[in-house]
């Protein structure tokens, strides 16, 4: 910028000034600095600039398989709404290990960011670095939390899994449940939301695990599952909710693999529902009946949480914030 302003001939606190806010100039000054960034093809350096203010235009965000197209589609409604707002989303992946989540975590200290945004990967997560990041800047959980004692918006695993189990037992045979491992609170509650829904109704619950360890290869332990179950004794009914939709989409192609066909027509063997509206599951084949997660809702909540916070608009002595948003049923030809 010194550079830019020697060759420009405008001081350098009016192109700071310009930079920072270009209407705080005048306007025969913006002219002439514009002029000059368009002769010398001129960028400012952002990053270099907000290492310099006092209030960072910097949000991070942390999610624990980007990949994933949950997190893909949340994170890319963060990052809109963060150009919206005048913030830089910076986005990093913990790719489902928990080193490379702390050394995220890490990375996030290091730069001048405004605040976070955390999907933590859960059980896995080293709990102190969460801890120290949340004690420098505004920190909000999405979709997992690892502690309540920061604010958090995710899904009502109760609403939506009870809104699906109900729907399937007024429809068919009631199902059993294909639950996923235990990387997060959201493999727990959604098992337990299935347990008490099933006694509820009156019905028997029938759990069915994908296998050992853990993991996000979803769609692997929901095809290595659905395989070796329809191999030996078969499903203990003909209705099968899986934990999410990406397992979902694994057991409906061991079924096509092994000839079972899945659907609610004349014929059909069995019926597969997921959860969380995977943006494939309208294209599956069959066509995956789901429970649909707010994606808009959860990025536009967790970064107003998050807003809220950088310009301490929040009570800071009231309790962390937990908003819960409801899913939406999703009645397809898989169920």
């Amino acid at each position: 910028m010194e550079e830019f302003s020697a060759a420009s001939g405008i001081s350098r606190p009016t192109v700071s000034k310009y930079f920072n806010d270009p209407g705080s100039v005048r306007k025969s000054t913006r002219e002439k600095i514009e002029r000059a960034v368009a002769e010398f093809d001129y960028r400012p350096n952002r990053f270099a600039m907000n290492l310099n203010r006092r209030t960072p235009k910097n949000i991070g965000i942390i999610v624990p398989y980007l990949v994933d197209p949950f997190f893909a589609e949340v994170v890319r409604q963060i990052e809109l709404r963060c150009t919206q707002a005048g913030y830089w989303a910076v986005v990093l992946s913990s790719h489902g290990q928990s080193s490379l989540e702390a050394n995220a975590l890490d990375t996030l200290r290091s730069l001048k960011i405004a605040g976070a945004i955390l999907a933590p990967l859960g059980e896995a997560s080293d709990a102190h670095r969460i801890e120290q990041l949340s004690g420098e800047v505004p920190v909000v959980f999405l979709d997992s939390r690892t502690s309540d004692r920061i604010p958090f918006a995710g899904t009502d695993n109760a609403q939506s899994v009870s809104l699906m189990v109900d729907y399937l037992c007024r429809s068919g045979e009631p199902p059993c449940f294909l639950e996923m491992p235990r990387v997060n609170q959201n493999a727990a509650e959604r098992k337990d939301a299935y347990l008490a829904t099933m006694k509820r109704l009156g019905f028997e619950p029938a759990i069915l695990t994908v296998g050992a360890g853990a993991g996000w290869n979803f769609e692997e332990m929901g095809y290595d599952a659905a395989t070796r179950i329809l191999g030996g004794t078969g499903f203990p009914t003909r209705t099968v909710l899986c934990a999410n939709d990406r397992i979902a989409i694994g057991a409906l192609a061991a079924a096509c693999a092994r000839g079972v066909r899945v659907g609610i027509g004349p014929g059909c063997d069995l019926r597969v529902a997921g959860h969380d509206d995977h943006p494939l599951s309208r294209f599956t084949c069959p066509s995956l009946t789901t429970v649909a997660q707010d994606y808009q809702g959860l990025a536009a909540r967790s970064l107003e949480m998050l807003l809220q916070l950088i310009d301490a608009t929040q009570d800071s002595s009231a309790a962390p914030e937990h908003s819960l948003l409801e899913a939406r049923l999703m009645m397809r030809a898989s169920a």
